[in-house]
């Protein structure tokens, strides 16, 4: 009896939900009109540091070139958007931004590693098909391999590519995270949604560094979460005042799209926030040793910049606040780090001191 992949992509999608996707989709591997665009993207530099988006070439808009066999993609979305997140988190999100002592972690980072809770779950969906279907060649992958993962949702309808360049679905705006399950199974294409973003340009207003260069467009170099996460070395001095509070990623153009009226909260509590990961001062975590930086964020994503980068970023985020108010207690903090025995974290801090003249 022939298999009704149509009826399979359906049952695909009621056991993604079981499993906490808000949705499945499904696409073809024929992404060559993405070539272009992604080889244009990489001619200009704006990948920056990250040096892996050149050596996988076009490797990326080939999915049977990553994984040989592949000939369709099943594409995941899922919420991130804490469980606690009160009415109107946008706003209270903005006034964290107000607040120059606070330290401000993007709301994806507060919880446990994205990476690890949709790779386990994209795994128990592909052990279901393949408890359907008999032997499926497949590999589940999530912002872990040379993946176009926004062109793969774009294409299976998880939404459309907004402006500042992340899938924007009308039912769930912004706030979730993307992972696929390429097969080597033919099943049917999902179909793609159009584009609603219109004439609005809020999130390329909005963007404090101006990372987001025209619509759909974005120098990485400039992006804050870039800068703060990617970027290994020193911050460019110009793109220092602009960084404000945020120490770990950015939020900006995606708290002022008017889509994320409709963000849904996750029901797993894997996402909930950290202690320390939301509401905490730039002092108690500059105090951080290496050792408590490291416990603290045990499964957590922001373990992978090390405690270098953390008390760089921060040390940054400090010099903004002493720019704003000669805190002696930034100065103190500031003062104590000034011999650190790395050469970035010194020169981080002793700009951050030069601000308070």
């Amino acid at each position: 009896m022939a298999l009704d992949t149509a009826q399979l992509v359906s049952q695909i999608q009621a056991w993604g939900q079981e499993l906490a996707f808000s949705q499945i989709g499904v696409a073809d591997v024929d992404l060559s009109s993405a070539e272009p665009g992604l080889q244009a993207w990489l001619s200009a530099g704006w990948h920056g540091d990250m040096a892996y988006m050149a050596a996988h070439g076009m490797k990326r808009a080939r999915p049977a070139e990553l994984l040989p066999g592949t000939v369709s993609v099943i594409t995941a979305r899922m919420d991130y958007l804490p469980r606690e997140a009160p009415e109107g988190w946008q706003a209270l999100e903005f006034a964290r931004l107000e607040n120059p002592g606070e330290a401000v972690v993007s709301m994806y980072a507060r919880g446990r590693d994205y990476h690890k809770v949709l790779r386990n779950r994209l795994q128990k969906l592909a052990e279901r098909i393949q408890g359907a279907v008999g032997p499926l060649g497949h590999r589940v992958f999530t912002d872990s391999a040379p993946v176009l993962e926004v062109e793969l949702a774009q294409r299976s309808g998880q939404g459309w590519r907004g402006k500042n360049t992340l899938v924007l679905n009308r039912e769930g705006g912004s706030m979730f995270f993307l992972g696929e399950i390429y097969v080597d199974l033919a099943l049917p294409a999902t179909e793609a949604v159009s584009d609603h973003c219109g004439a609005c340009s809020a999130c390329i207003d909005v963007c404090p560094t101006q990372a987001i260069t025209a619509p759909q467009r974005l120098d990485a170099r400039r992006c804050i979460s870039y800068l703060t996460i990617e970027h290994a070395g020193a911050i460019p001095e110009e793109l220092r005042a602009p960084m404000g509070n945020r120490i770990y990623g950015c939020d900006d153009c995606q708290l002022i799209c008017p889509w994320n009226k409709f963000a849904r909260r996750s029901p797993l509590a894997d996402f909930d926030a950290r202690e320390g990961l939301s509401g905490s001062t730039l002092l108690e975590l500059f105090g951080w040793s290496e050792g408590e930086f490291l416990r603290r964020t045990e499964g957590s994503p922001i373990r992978r910049i090390g405690h270098e980068r953390w008390l760089r970023n921060i040390a940054v985020a400090l010099g903004n606040a002493l720019r704003a108010s000669r805190d002696e207690h930034v100065l103190s903090a500031l003062g104590a780090r000034a011999d650190h025995p790395s050469d970035l974290v010194r020169e981080h801090v002793a700009w951050a001191l030069s601000q308070a003249v």
